[in-house]
């Protein structure tokens, strides 16, 4: 692939951004993966996200791998539901999604529900941890059946974040890229 074909590999991370010891955080230091940076990352609105990230896809022509963790992956599902841009996506890695309709969500999170329930335009996968605080099997399976997406049980790593220890997590960045090589071999 020349560089006009390149994926950039977009980093959406969930409420409250992701900290230095979380794998989206190691993985924009190791692989040059781009942070798409959001205004409000306390109370965030689920039409600014949206709109955010239409800006940061349509400020570079080249195709985009979206990689989600928690309320990223309903920014995901909630933005392909809406946008005239989901063209530009080969690809996208949907880790740990919230249920943002638990009666127990923090109030931040109200404007995040109902959860888009459309199946996703593009190719994308959906990992899931056997012991999620955020979001049960049922409900996360739900979820990716919804969206049209095979759903994958990793493990008991609670919310697959900083605090679960995954430093680099290679085999996180091995399911992504089995996820594009397919896609972006059809280009």
């Amino acid at each position: 692939m020349n560089n006009a074909t390149t994926p950039r590999f977009l980093l959406l991370p969930g409420w409250m951004d992701s900290g230095p010891t979380h794998w989206q955080s190691r993985w924009e230091a190791l692989h040059g993966d781009e942070r798409v940076q959001q205004d409000d990352w306390v109370w965030p609105r689920r039409g600014d996200w949206m709109a955010r990230l239409d800006e940061v896809l349509l400020a570079d022509p080249r195709p985009a791998v979206l990689i989600a963790h928690s309320l990223g992956c309903q920014l995901v599902a909630s933005w392909a539901a809406h946008s005239k841009h989901t063209h530009r996506v080969l690809a996208a890695l949907l880790v740990a999604p919230p249920d943002t309709e638990a009666a127990d969500m923090p109030p931040q999170l109200h404007n995040w529900r109902p959860i888009v329930r459309q199946p996703l335009p593009f190719p994308a996968v959906a990992l899931f941890s056997t012991d999620d605080p955020y979001c049960t099997l049922p409900r996360a399976n739900g979820m990716a059946d919804d969206w049209g997406v095979p759903g994958l049980e990793i493990g008991a790593l609670g919310h697959i974040n900083g605090d679960s220890g995954l430093g680099d997590w290679p085999e996180g960045r091995q399911l992504l890229m089995r996820l594009v090589e397919p896609v972006a071999d059809d280009d």
